[in-house]
């Protein structure tokens, strides 16, 4: 057994960071989905409250690496 992570820029502040790419958080651009780095949804939670909105959820795992088997390959 293994376990996985993937690596790439945050889509609102371009920092490099792993990620669970099963439950990472991500924002569709043009038919994609780039992921959110930590700061970035934390953010995104504060200014969502702020306006009047509720939190939006987050995995336990989000930001941890994962079990290869959850990758459906």
């Amino acid at each position: 057994m293994g376990y996985a992570f993937a690596v790439s820029a945050c889509i609102g502040c371009g920092m490099i960071f792993t990620y669970n790419p099963v439950y990472v958080p991500s924002l569709d651009v043009n038919g994609n989905k780039e992921p959110v780095c930590p700061s970035c949804f934390e953010w995104r939670q504060n200014w969502r409250e702020e306006n009047g909105l509720e939190r939006e959820p987050l995995h336990p795992d989000a930001y941890e690496p994962c079990p290869e088997e959850e990758l459906g390959y």
